[in-house]
């Protein structure tokens, strides 16, 4: 007969054991606790809390995990091993920390804070069955997460395990398919922290597609005013357009508490704008709200949107706050629509697009000369049209002007004083740059691409340190970041002096660029790698045979840097 004072319950069981922990101990106990402590404090607690677990024990080598969920506990093994192989990047092959996972879901008994029975013993036996770095199942959890979670699972067939009286059937995960699954957990920022995903066009028309994609970006440009709330970037949320999405992954792969969902539909001169708000830990719906306005007040719908969904979030934000968010909009729909148009053309790469985008800003501006940031964007243009700093002067005379009438129209758009500073740094301008990219910093804090150019611009300014510590910071904002992220870090990494590190971020630019081999080399002759040096110098020479120095400088502000720069490269064998 059961004991009445035992309490039960059902509970899905993740163990994870560190391979070959005698051996790491022998050769290094103090470095491997010390290494070990570190893993468990910034690798398994944040994904344990991010997929509502509890840490039942650590037990020196291994550790128990609790979810109510065997969903969470998969999808927490696969973001633990993650995390686990990214920490283990450029440390020795022997010093590395690798786990092994097995997860049952089964009947468990409660004592205190601990948990026993086959439930329990089960998830231990079958973690001993998974290969080093991986995971392995049982049938019980297998059945409850096909289709629920993207990973490819291979049957074991039925195992006998020690002291468990019945076989039990077994499976491995064999690969992941989702690769934002492989990315480590986030923790979650000390502040409210959401992300708007891309609202659905139900218009039926797909030429409408960069219309409703401009009303999410202006939703997203309104939060990330407010310093109180952090604000996933625009790259990041579009990750997930045209897609079915589970509100709660998303939530966990993009490391926010709060999640935007809506929809346009444009009928005519009609328009309607669904919204909602939910909290993604327990996926409960917080607010939600339908707008059924005449296309003439579009923007003031806009507006009332995001004011909601602030105040809802925060709910002891000030007045005066809540109206700082308010927008100088355009006066002429036509306009607001060429701009919407340029933009998407602007962020492609096809071979008219940038000219395309130039002329649809030259509209806008044509259409509503007060359209400030319709004039932000033309200065921009003209730089990516015409190789940015490598532009005739003419160019960047006519781009100067018209970034210059984009701030005496609006002084307090942050994207007005971001592309004024692009356009003061590739004239070589930096201290005018640094001003203006500072005031959109303060305007508009959480804009993850406008604290990566500032960041860039530190970065070839004198200012290393700082312009590396604002890239990390918007790649944080932004998980799903543009590549020229990496370039930016990059470049700044090397005015650093920080060699190893500039390497590893120059290896996650997708593609061979040559600008990219000529740093690598430059790196590895700074870390004395003279032969590995002229391999890549080669490479650049291969990618374009008319590469010389004296034609490819870049701009910096001090000429020492500059000669760190071109002096390691000359050592490489590129030629002047």
């Amino acid at each position: 007969m059961t004991d009445p004072r035992i309490q039960r319950r059902l509970a899905a069981i993740l163990a994870a054991d560190v391979v070959g922990y005698s051996r790491l101990m022998g050769e290094d106990e103090a470095g491997t606790l010390a290494a070990l402590r570190s893993r468990w404090k910034e690798v398994l607690t944040p994904a344990v809390a991010l997929h509502r677990g509890r840490v039942v024990k650590v037990m020196g080598d291994g550790v128990l995990v609790e979810f109510g969920s065997a969903v969470d506990a998969v999808e927490c093994a696969v973001a633990v091993q993650a995390g686990f192989g990214a920490a283990n990047d450029g440390q020795p092959a022997d010093r590395h920390i690798i786990l092994r996972i097995g997860i049952n879901l089964g009947d468990v008994m409660v004592e205190g804070s601990d948990l026993f029975g086959d439930g329990v013993n089960i998830a231990a036996r079958l973690e001993a069955l998974a290969e080093p770095g991986g995971i392995c199942v049982s049938a019980k959890v297998h059945a409850e997460v096909r289709g629920k979670v993207d990973a490819t699972f291979e049957d074991m067939g039925e195992q006998a395990l020690k002291n468990i009286s019945t076989q039990v059937r077994a499976y491995r995960i064999r690969s992941v398919s989702d690769s934002k699954a492989l990315r480590p957990a986030l923790t979650l920022p000390n502040k409210p922290s959401i992300a708007v995903l891309p609202f659905q066009n139900m218009s039926g028309d797909t030429d409408q597609e960069y219309f409703v994609d401009g009303i999410t970006e202006d939703i997203i440009t309104e939060l990330s005013r407010f310093r109180s709330l952090f604000v996933i970037a625009r790259n990041s949320s579009f990750q997930y357009r045209g897609q079915a999405v589970d509100v709660r992954r998303v939530a966990r792969e993009l490391g926010v508490r709060y999640v935007v969902e809506g929809s346009v539909r444009k009928m005519g001169h009609r328009i309607r704008i669904t919204a909602q708000l939910i909290d993604a830990g327990p996926g409960t719906h917080l607010w939600s709200e339908r707008f059924d306005r005449g296309i003439e007040d579009l923007f003031a719908v806009q507006d009332e949107v995001t004011q909601t969904i602030v105040a809802t979030l925060s709910g002891r934000l000030e007045e005066a706050e809540i109206k700082s968010a308010a927008r100088h909009h355009a006066s002429s729909l036509p306009a607001y629509d060429c701009l919407l148009r340029g933009v998407e053309l602007l962020r492609g790469y096809g071979e008219n697009n940038n000219r395309r985008a130039r002329e649809l800003f030259e509209q806008a501006v044509v259409l509503d000369p007060d359209f400030a940031v319709a004039h932000a964007y033309l200065g921009l243009s003209l730089f990516v049209e015409n190789d940015f700093g490598n532009a005739p002067q003419t160019i960047k005379d006519r781009a100067l002007d018209i970034a210059l009438t984009a701030i005496r129209l609006d002084p307090r758009d942050s994207r007005c004083h971001q592309f004024l500073g692009d356009a003061y740094r590739y004239r070589g301008e930096f201290d005018p740059a640094v001003s203006h990219m500072e005031r959109s910093v303060q305007l508009n804090p959480n804009d993850a691409s406008g604290l990566a150019s500032f960041g860039a611009l530190l970065g070839v300014a004198g200012r290393a340190g700082e312009g590396i510590d604002l890239i990390k910071s918007a790649m944080r904002l932004n998980p799903y970041h543009p590549e020229w992220y990496w370039t930016d870090l990059a470049i700044a990494l090397y005015a650093g002096r920080r060699y190893e590190e500039c390497l590893a971020a120059n290896k996650k630019i997708p593609g061979k660029h040559y600008w990219q081999m000529a740093r690598t080399a430059a790196c590895l002759v700074r870390l004395g790698r003279l032969e590995e040096a002229r391999c890549a110098a080669a490479e650049v020479q291969l990618l374009k045979p008319d590469f010389h120095l004296h034609e490819e400088k870049p701009a910096y502000k001090f000429e020492a840097d500059l000669k760190h720069l071109l002096d390691a490269m000359r050592s490489a064998g590129l030629p002047e």
